[in-house]
């Protein structure tokens, strides 16, 4: 598989320059999707982008998500045409946007998309995410149907959990590239 068809989808406010999607990035060649607005994302317009990402790939992609970008990708794959294009998810620590206090920042991403993804899928965990319990992410990879990943205490799983290039992550993105599609 390409470099150029992992395609990182960082979540709310982008991923900075030590998380481990951005070290991945440089070191392997990856393509962020570049959404028009970081900082008040509207679930459509970043919908929008990742398809054409999708589509203007040459072969099979794998989405490699990052919190926000988790729920990105259960709302694509809900409503795109071309989830066959999609070899297999990387969903690491999903964010929550139904919680409270988080409504009112992220209004156009409630309610989250629950049908089961229909591509392989991995969703990595951290029983202290800030952003989002242990019980819930474990239910949204149930409801995905992917297969969970208990990372143990770990936060939100970005460049605070001090976790550099993260080579454990990469070794499960390497096993959905694999994936017959």
């Amino acid at each position: 598989m390409k470099p150029q068809n992992v395609l990182i989808l960082p979540g709310w406010q982008n991923s900075g320059p030590e998380h481990w999607q951005s070290r991945w990035e440089r070191s392997h060649g990856y393509h962020r999707v570049q959404q028009h607005d970081w900082m008040q994302p509207r679930r459509g317009d970043w919908m929008a982008r990742l398809e054409d990402e999708v589509l203007a790939a040459e072969g099979p992609v794998v989405l490699l998500a990052h919190s926000l970008g988790c729920i990105l990708t259960a709302a694509w794959a809900a409503h795109s045409q071309n989830t066959h294009r999609v070899r297999g998810a990387l969903l690491v620590a999903p964010g929550d946007p139904e919680r409270e206090e988080l409504q009112p920042l992220l209004p156009s991403w409630s309610p989250i998309v629950r049908q089961r993804l229909p591509f392989p899928a991995v969703l990595v965990g951290s029983r202290d995410d800030p952003y989002c319990g242990f019980d819930r992410a474990q239910g949204l990879a149930t409801d995905w149907g992917a297969r969970f990943i208990d990372l143990g205490q770990a936060g939100h799983i970005n460049a605070d959990s001090g976790l550099g290039d993260w080579p454990q992550g990469h070794a499960w993105l390497t096993e959905l590239m694999k994936e017959p599609r």
